[in-house]
């Protein structure tokens, strides 16, 4: 008991330093939680969705002309199918509809929402009442991502003609819900549904293969097999359409951002987590310090050299336990915002769930963290004798050098008396420096995040695999595309045409979606980052998780399949995107061709030069209509498909901001108020002499700014050199391997001089405490 009275005495002795630390705890156990909780459940909640939805772990959409019944039969007879479901859909490739504050080209696949189906049902979250005859269904990440609400209108555009709807409801599926897979799922009452049909022709005609599987790891390899068994059947036939989805590539694609932000969130938990280590180092060094005669008087009375110690890590455990338990208990009160934020990303409702044991893991963390650092800063206790603790720690010889002696150092009264405070609070200048380096390098590394993700985007597309032209253009099978790319290449404020491809190829059995493009030196985009892009037919580059999954490095040779004919390649390089799970690779047209001689390409990319996207492909439209199957703006794609990274990059930034400025005001506040309580008598005699408040505020601002210019230097340069590095271990899983974010000055020097300028105030606030001290008051007490 007497140790435990010792520790609460340290506590109400020092009650504004016990509150500091108790808040950066609260945090840090906060933040942890909160991420630990979403990276550990993220995968089982999708998994759980998928099985609560009774979603389909395969979809294959095909046109209606080529299937076949033994497709189905196919699904039936392959290991480890349970269930099997065919269902005639409308197939709208290259659809445009209203999606958030712009409009979003996909494929759209419309089904009819009365049928009665065993995979995937219609489960809604949100519904009209009273039904009409224009009523549509949308994915819920309409409403979550897209801003929709029910009664809203919607358009879809497909062949220049517009089905405009009303929002009946929103349902939840976790196979082509979010606008990140290339394809969105729509489905539409009976009557409207048949009026649909007869309006398009048969060619939108489709058939949606869903099949679910008891191991579902097993999904892609099911879909790949089918697609080259399809591809094979289909040699030749024209329009002969293909897509599809497996159930393990969709929960990559959809829980990869929300994991990244967890992750920092996890990773900032551990910068606040250090700040608070840091700072329990110097309340130990300050109590052993100024509490240097009761020591002395403990230990001639009987106390032990471990008792004392113990009283330390006991009133710090007592506080990071407390701390710790009341982060984890508002970690499940912010749990909702972070749940609508993963809902956003996902189109999914997230389910808030209590985990025990991530709970006791984070408090687990922290108290070790605690208790090992308060062991090693209290060690000197030991070295402590009762006459010398008595004594105030003054020995035999206690002769301190005098830095900046004022009578012979050069420079202003108040510069000299600053750095003399500087050198003699060394220990608790160190502890700001670390802790400023710190929260400089989180700033810096957020607001980099934010930038190339909000802002400048050119490097983040470029890791999307997708090239920055401004339309893409799906030419019709029967048409000349090299002639129509002559004829647009004429075209006024036409700079340049490429022809661009993204086939699925095998690569020593590995399904790899792969580009197909004449000369990729002419490309804007490089996803290539040892080595080079492939330049003759025999040659290809290879994304380095494909290299991981084949053991092929540079320089070896790789079998490559497509339809049924099979060729060696070299391989030139090693590139990274993180689309389609960063499997992907690039060959030339000559290299396609020795595969398919008669490959000639379907798509365009066109880059223009001082005329607005959409006008240019009105213009297209009507001069070359009846050769192009569709159109994208591409501009237009993109800003609709980052807005969720935006809106989830800007939402990790604010909250690494406010916990910054939160910390920085009070480590200011906790190290100026107990530097002010230790010299008060020495600023009592100064404000005797003459010295107003505002010199003495001055003189401890000037102490504290080479330690935070320092900081935020150092903190600066390591988030300059850094950063990249770092977002590449982040983005690792996703097929990023090195990543090259831009990273200019004005990026660097925004937090850096907004931590520069909250510190100089914070420190001459906290120093008008200064005001209340007089040498009366000082001789009177």
């Amino acid at each position: 008991m007497n140790v435990l009275h010792l520790a609460l005495a340290n506590i109400r002795k020092s009650k504004s330093a016990a509150i500091s630390l108790f808040i950066f705890i609260l945090v840090a156990a906060l933040l942890l939680n909160v991420g630990l909780t979403v990276i550990s459940q993220i995968h089982a909640f999708f998994d759980d969705k998928v099985a609560q939805l009774k979603d389909p772990h395969v979809s294959i959409v095909m046109d209606k002309s080529n299937y076949d019944s033994t497709y189905e039969d196919y699904f039936t007879d392959y290991p480890g199918v349970t269930e099997v479901e065919a269902e005639e859909i409308v197939s709208m490739e290259m659809a445009k509809f209203n999606y958030g504050n712009s409009d979003l080209s996909s494929s759209v696949i419309i089904l009819n929402a009365d049928t009665d189906r065993k995979i995937g049902p219609l489960t809604f979250v949100e519904k009209i009442n009273t039904p009409s005859a224009q009523d549509i269904f949308v994915p819920y990440s309409f409403k979550t991502n897209g801003g929709n609400k029910l009664n809203d209108e919607i358009t879809i555009t497909f062949q220049d003609n517009d089905y405009t709807y009303r929002i009946a409801g929103f349902f939840e599926t976790t196979m082509m819900g979010t606008n990140n897979m290339g394809v969105m799922k729509f489905m539409l009452p009976q009557t409207p549904y048949e009026r649909l049909t007869k309006e398009l022709n048969e060619l939108t005609d489709g058939v949606i293969l869903s099949a679910v599987m008891e191991d579902v790891t097993q999904s892609a390899k099911l879909e790949r097999d089918f697609i080259q068994t399809y591809q094979q059947a289909t040699e030749g036939v024209a329009n002969a359409y293909i897509r599809g989805l497996n159930v393990e590539l969709v929960k990559a694609v959809n829980t990869l951002t929300i994991n990244i932000i967890a992750t920092i969130l996890v990773a900032f938990a551990a910068i606040i987590v250090l700040v608070s280590l840091i700072v329990i180092g110097f309340r130990v060094s300050n109590s052993i310090e100024d509490g240097m005669t009761n020591i002395g008087v403990f230990k001639a009375i009987g106390y032990t050299s471990r008792q004392i110690i113990s009283s330390y890590i006991l009133q710090f455990i007592i506080i990071a336990f407390c701390a710790s338990i009341v982060g984890i208990a508002l970690s499940y009160v912010f749990m909702p915002f972070f749940g609508n934020l993963i809902s956003t990303l996902s189109g999914l409702i997230w389910q808030q769930n209590f985990d025990f044991f991530i709970n006791i893991i984070c408090i687990f963390l922290i108290m070790f963290c605690v208790t090992v650092v308060t062991l090693l800063s209290s060690g000197r206790v030991k070295g402590i004798l009762p006459v010398a603790a008595l004594r105030g720690g003054v020995l035999t010889h206690s002769f301190k050098k005098n830095y900046f002696p004022l009578e012979t150092s050069r420079g202003g009264l108040h510069f000299l008396l600053g750095s003399k405070s500087l050198v003699i609070n060394a220990k608790q200048n160190i502890m700001i420096l670390l802790i400023i380096i710190a929260l400089t390098f989180a700033s810096v590394f957020s607001v980099v995040l934010y930038y190339n993700i909000a802002s400048d985007k050119t490097a983040f597309i470029n890791l999307s695999g997708t090239e920055p032209a401004n339309v893409y253009i799906s030419v019709q099978q029967d048409s000349d595309i090299g002639l129509l790319k002559e004829n647009i290449e004429k075209m006024d404020h036409v700079s340049k045409v490429r022809v661009i491809d993204l086939i699925e190829t095998t690569i020593e059995g590995q399904s790899v979606y792969t580009n197909v493009t004449d000369d990729y030196s002419l490309l804007e985009s490089n996803t290539v980052y040892e080595g080079r892009q492939p330049n003759h037919e025999n040659e290809i580059s290879i994304s380095w998780v494909v290299s991981n999954q084949t053991g092929k490095e540079i320089g070896d040779m790789v079998e490559v399949e497509y339809g049924n004919e099979s060729k060696s390649y070299l391989v030139t390089g090693l590139s990274q995107s993180f689309g389609n799970e960063g499997t992907v690779a690039s060959v030339t047209f000559e290299g396609i061709q020795q595969l398919k001689p008669d490959y000639e390409g379907f798509t365009l990319y066109v880059y223009l030069d001082g005329i607005s996207n959409k006008e240019f492909i009105s213009n297209i439209q009507s001069e070359y209509g009846e050769h192009i199957f569709g159109t994208i703006d591409i501009d237009e794609n993109i800003e609709s498909q980052t807005g969720m990274f935006t809106t989830a990059v800007l939402t990790v930034m604010i909250i690494v901001l406010i916990i910054t400025v939160l910390v920085v005001v009070m480590i200011l506040y906790l190290v100026i108020k107990t530097m002010i309580i230790k010299r008060r008598k020495e600023f009592g005699v100064m404000k005797a002499i003459g010295y107003s408040t505002i010199q003495l505020m001055n003189q401890i601002s000037i102490s504290f700014l080479p330690v935070i210019i320092s900081g935020t230097v150092i903190g600066g340069v390591l988030g300059y050199f850094f950063t990249n590095p770092m977002l590449s271990v982040l983005l690792s899983s996703a097929g990023v391997k090195s990543l090259d974010f831009t990273i200019s000055l004005p990026i660097i020097l925004l937090p850096c001089v907004g931590i520069l300028v909250l510190a100089y105030l914070v420190s001459m606030l906290v120093s008008r405490r200064i005001k209340k001290i007089s040498a009366y008051s000082l001789i009177t007490e």
